[in-house]
């Protein structure tokens, strides 16, 4: 079984001590392969508040960490940094390529770089990415569960979100789909879901899309808790199926708690989703 462990917009400098500590438990509880962080990994991309995000994420014992910058992690207060060396703090913090792939004995996992230093919120996918992701998806070993991710969503729960879709989505997913991805991980609204694409997009094959909540930060929707997601995989066992759950953090137990858990079938198989 492997068990990639999905969190997005932290937000350090905002967030909330108990909140981390839940999170850290529950990592440490659960023992996951990977960790995926999706972007905004800080609040106003400070070195104070890298340094606080990378003490967070080495707490929770995770063997493999992939990170993504979001918006919020290109300095806005900070001109010269903004247009010279936009991600030199993110990097310092993180290493390794803006992009990058991984390929593990369960998963294949292709993280793109959605922020642009000249846009301050919305994000997006160039040709040149969207080309370079397809080929490794195309090159990926057979068998293995494929995860493009991306901080800007490729779905949003509700017409007043679609201003936040990542720009080039639709190509994106039509080509992503075709080079076989199974799943496309994101955050930056704080509205987590899981969601099947392929007969409203007219895709290709089974794509589901999973979003992430704002994992520890006081920025929370008000109908959305801080919350991250846990995927479960056995490539032996079950290569044809993968399990997502959301855990929320509750306020009375102070911990996180499985909220959803949706057990997809892939490449256009049906699904059945449970709720606690």
């Amino acid at each position: 079984m492997r068990l990639i462990l999905h969190l997005s917009d932290t937000h350090f400098g905002t967030e909330r001590p108990a909140v981390v500590a839940a999170l850290t438990r529950l990592a440490q509880r659960e023992r996951p392969d990977i960790a995926v962080l999706s972007g905004d990994v800080t609040q106003r991309a400070r070195r104070s508040q890298f340094a606080a995000a990378r003490r967070f994420v080495q707490s929770l014992g995770v063997p493999v960490l992939i990170t993504l910058p979001g918006n919020h992690d290109i300095p806005l207060d900070n001109v010269p940094a903004r247009l010279w060396r936009p991600y030199a703090r993110y990097l310092a913090a993180f290493d390794g390529p803006l992009s990058r792939v991984h390929c593990g004995p369960g998963e294949f996992i292709v993280a793109i770089n959605s922020t642009r230093w000249y846009r301050h919120i919305h994000g997006t996918v160039s040709r040149r990415q969207l080309q370079w992701s397809c080929d490794e998806l195309r090159a990926a070993p057979p068998g293995l569960l494929k995860l493009v991710v991306t901080h800007h969503p490729v779905y949003v729960p509700r017409p007043s979100e679609e201003h936040n879709l990542l720009r080039g989505h639709r190509e994106a997913l039509a080509q992503w789909a075709a080079a076989g991805a199974d799943l496309i991980l994101g955050g930056h609204i704080h509205l987590p879901s899981i969601t099947p694409l392929a007969e409203a997009r007219a895709l290709s094959r089974s794509v589901w899309s999973v979003q992430a909540g704002t994992a520890v930060s006081s920025r929370v929707r008000w109908e959305a808790p801080n919350s991250v997601n846990l995927l479960r995989y056995d490539p032996l066992v079950a290569p044809g199926e993968c399990c997502a759950e959301r855990w929320n953090f509750s306020a009375a137990s102070d911990e996180f708690e499985l909220a959803e858990a949706v057990h997809m079938l892939l490449a256009g198989r049906a699904a059945s989703a449970t709720a606690r």
